[in-house]
């Protein structure tokens, strides 16, 4: 799965350039007209932060990485129209520290699973974007008792879904890093909200390592059992091609749909390409939250 732009090493010429760049293409306002409320839940020997707005069916919001709930900022007030949002830190970003086992979205998935225990919330949809679509695809493939609807948006199955150059540059995330992202939103949110900010270097290294591996998400995607949406920018890491393919993996694509929707996937997923966007703007795009509560309220 995909967690962020990172930043060269190799050009100590282009930083100031290339944090214009970051900081133009993730957005620095990810504030919000929307009334949440912060807490902690114990899940995994993990202390989550966890912000709630809203009221009616629950919404688990995840983050993508090197971010924090703040993401969703300028989408959560449409998200919360009827709905109860409730947006988790993952595993070492933004007010949830880390603790001592690797960024896995295997392992953060249990602790999405414990933290809907821990609610009593009654099958949420689940929401996720980059590391926390990963994290809410595994949390849907592990626990499809806990999970109602899934949305997992601009991931990718296998590292070699994207360009050889970002995986190059992806290769270069390290704690060695922290020191040419001063000046970027993701560090200084960081710095703001984290409860030991000298960490950033370390949760950098970690991200760095399981980017770094090898893997295949094909079968985790053929077992679903939650109707699912894919959602991906039309200039995303991964080609438009790869999300019609995870969208095959879900009976999706292979036939016409008929008059009647006879023919579209049986489980009731769904796929969308959002026009416009990249990897590293969709989270905060009007299109994204029009584009989940569309899928999210539709029958199966």
């Amino acid at each position: 799965m995909s967690f962020g732009r990172p930043v060269r090493l190799s050009r100590r010429t282009s930083l100031n350039e290339r944090t214009r760049e970051t900081n133009t293409m993730t957005g620095t306002d990810w504030t919000t007209d929307a009334q949440g409320t912060g807490q902690y839940a114990e899940v995994n020997g993990l202390n989550m932060y966890y912000e709630t707005y809203g009221s009616g069916r629950p919404l688990i919001l995840l983050h993508g990485g090197l971010g924090s709930n703040e993401m969703f900022g300028p989408v959560i007030p449409a998200l919360t129209e009827g709905r109860q949002v409730i947006a988790p830190d993952l595993q070492g970003h933004g007010r949830t520290a880390d603790i001592d086992r690797p960024i896995d979205i295997r392992l953060m998935a249990d602790d999405i699973a414990a933290l809907i225990d821990h609610l009593g919330l009654e099958k949420p949809d689940v929401v996720g974007y980059s590391l926390g679509g990963g994290t809410a695809l595994m949390t849907a493939a592990k626990y499809p008792e806990k999970v109602g609807r899934l949305v997992a948006a601009s991931i990718y199955l296998r590292p070699d879904a994207v360009d050889p150059a970002l995986r190059a540059m992806q290769g270069q995330v390290n704690a060695a890093a922290a020191e040419f992202m001063k000046d970027t939103p993701m560090y200084q949110l960081y710095q703001r909200v984290a409860p030991r900010p000298e960490d950033f270097g370390r949760l950098l290294d970690k991200l760095g390592a399981v980017m770094a591996e090898d893997y295949d998400y094909t079968e985790d995607v053929r077992g679903l059992q939650v109707p699912t949406l894919i959602i991906g920018a039309d200039a995303d890491q991964a080609p438009p091609s790869h999300y019609a393919e995870i969208f095959k993996l879900l009976d999706g694509g292979l036939r016409d749909g008929g008059w009647m929707n006879e023919g579209r996937p049986k489980g009731g997923h769904a796929l969308a390409i959002l026009p416009g966007v990249t990897h590293y703007n969709i989270f905060s795009s009007p299109l994204l939250a029009a584009t989940i509560l569309t899928f999210l309220t539709q029958e199966s």
